[in-house]
């Protein structure tokens, strides 16, 4: 796969041109910075050479006033430079957070099967972070620095140019070696940023599955998979030091390398009277305002690069097709009855392996469509092309006519509801949970849901009821509780189709008898489909699809089916016998 490597260009036209204002303000701001502190070595040369031999404490006092006012100046200039970029560059990685956050909800579910949770968080809250260094101090620094520089360069060459022209090569030579060095950094922080995503990703599995680890006994082999992936990032940290201990040794070596020469060159020219006192110690100070903006410049150039680095991976989410392509989902749906028919619908999640086959029933509004059969037959799968979840490789998924395909995601998603096997709770209160699909629904809608989902029963003995905080993922409470909330969050949400998919699978015998009843008024004038292992809660499906190795083999309700003594009526009596 092709590096998506984004450009400098690119970031200064997504990033700086839109905030050109408060960047060019950075930029006068620097420009005072850098020319104020110039002025330090230039009134050197005239206290050395013309007021301390003309013993003036006038023009001592005055020159100590100029001096003083500029070092005002410059700390002034440095708290509003940091405090208005500094700012602005947080401000842009907040934005910058919940763009990531709102594309990522964009993506097909196909995605988020593939990525880890870890990752993804590491995505939207680190990878963006570099951007600072953009927008922030840094690239203006980089530009003030590089003024300083310049400015300072004229300066030396009027003043002699002959040391001038002798310390360019020592900083000719460190410049090409920090800008290979660049080049070697940047795919390295590329490398860590995917790093630090795997090791957040399994972390954050390590801590939602803690039950399951101590319950085998796992922590030594959680351990030391960790600390695997920590290797490994360490491993990928020590590569980026080399190289940026490379440019500091370098700019160690051959700026004092420069600085050497100019004591040897500039003793020299003072005993052969070319060159005063004054003019040396300011040449010497100018110098100085000239390497220290590279060496700055040469941690800014690091800095940028990790920064780079980071907008490399968010521009591949970001470049990302969304699964409601508004190109080819035009169809926005007002209302509708919900008919849901499969016309020799075949689907694969890897290519060449097929796990549907030709597919094809109906399934008429306000009817309920059993699937039964063993794990890993087809029947989630059916259920989720239902729901848009996935996309049919061949054939096509109709909805009162008009294939689900063309039909815009928004307007479908919100006529549906879903109850899952192990359905997903927030932390938080048990009413937040609920009121999850329409956060604006009336007391007197939450409490019909609550009731119909037999939620109460439980809620009623909490001292908080409805209030009651549930911890994450809903741990503090029982399956059966879960899946009630769970049923009456579709209750609230009125869909007009809707999917049960393994829905009363962890319910104990009394809380299945809740769901039972509850369940009747959920899919009563609504479009159904239940996946269930347990068969004693599908007998009144208006039809019953067996699904076997991603086919239908058997259809028709549950009469009929045990008349025909086929697969469906093996799988009863097995279960009847448990």
């Amino acid at each position: 796969m092709k590096k998506n490597n984004v450009s400098l260009s690119w970031a200064i036209k997504e990033f700086i041109w839109p905030r050109r204002i408060i960047v060019l303000i950075g930029i006068v701001l620097i420009i005072i910075k850098s020319l104020s502190g110039l002025v330090l070595p230039y009134a050197s040369k005239s206290l050395i050479d013309d007021v301390i031999p003309s013993k003036d404490t006038s023009t001592l006092t005055t020159l100590l006033l100029f001096v003083c006012g500029a070092i005002l100046l410059q700390a002034v200039t440095s708290f509003l430079l940091t405090r208005l970029l500094s700012v602005e560059a947080q401000h842009l990685i907040s934005v910058l957070r919940a763009n990531v956050q709102k594309k990522l909800l964009t993506l097909p579910i196909s995605y988020f099967d593939n990525t880890k949770s870890g990752a993804l968080v590491s995505r939207v809250m680190t990878d963006v972070e570099g951007v600072r260094n953009i927008v922030g101090t840094g690239l203006v620094q980089l530009i003030g620095g590089s003024l300083t520089a310049i400015i300072s360069l004229v300066i030396l060459i009027k003043i002699n140019a002959t040391m001038t022209f002798f310390v360019l090569v020592p900083v000719g030579i460190f410049a090409f070696v920090a800008l290979k060095a660049f080049g070697y950094i940047r795919p390295i922080f590329r490398e860590r940023g995917k790093i630090n995503a795997e090791v957040t990703g399994r972390l954050t599995e390590t801590l939602n599955g803690v039950r399951v680890i101590k319950g085998f006994n796992a922590e030594a082999q959680e351990n030391k998979t960790f600390e695997e992936g920590v290797e490994r990032l360490f491993l990928n940290v020590k590569k980026s030091l080399t190289a940026t201990a490379l440019i500091t040794s370098s700019s160690t070596f051959l700026l004092g390398l420069a600085s050497a020469g100019i004591m040897g060159i500039g003793g020299y020219f003072i005993m052969k009277n070319t060159m005063t006192y004054g003019e040396f110690v300011s040449f010497t100070l100018f110098l100085g305002f000239m390497i220290a903006p590279i060496v700055q410049m040469s941690n800014i150039g690091s800095q940028l690069t990790e920064a780079m680095a980071g907008l490399d991976r968010t521009q591949e989410i970001m470049n990302m097709a969304e699964e409601d392509n508004p190109e080819e989902r035009t169809v926005v749906l007002n209302e509708i009855k919900g008919t849901i028919v499969f016309n020799n619908v075949s689907f694969s999640y890897q290519e060449n392996k097929e796990v549907l086959h030709n597919i094809s029933f109906e399934a008429p509004a306000g009817s309920v469509t059993a699937l039964v059969g063993s794990s890993g037959s087809g029947k989630s799968t059916i259920a989720s092309l239902a729901a848009t979840f996935l996309n049919p490789i061949s054939g096509s998924v109709m909805l009162d006519g008009i294939d689900l395909a063309t039909v815009n995601l928004s307007s479908f998603r919100s006529r549906l509801g879903v109850v899952l096997q192990d359905d997903f709770l927030y932390e938080g209160t048990i009413r937040e949970n609920i009121l999850f699909p329409r956060p604006n629904a009336t007391e007197e809608q939450l409490q019909q849901a609550v009731k119909g989902a037999y939620v109460n029963e439980f809620t009623d003995r909490f001292e908080e009821g409805l209030d009651t905080v549930i911890g994450e993922r809903g741990v503090k409470l029982s399956g059966g509780q879960r899946q009630r909330i769970s049923i009456a969050r579709a209750l609230l949400a009125d869909p007009k189709i809707i999917i049960l998919d393994e829905a009363t699978s962890n319910l104990d015998t009394e809380s299945e008898s809740y769901i039972q009843k509850s369940l009747g008024l959920l899919m009563k004038d609504r479009t159904t489909f239940v996946i269930a292992h347990r068969l004693s809660t599908i007998q009144q499906a208006d039809r019953i699809l067996v699904i076997e190795d991603g086919t239908i083999v058997e259809r028709g309700k549950h009469e009929e089916l045990i008349a025909k003594k086929g697969r469906y009526f093996d799988l009863y009596t097995y279960q009847s016998r448990i």
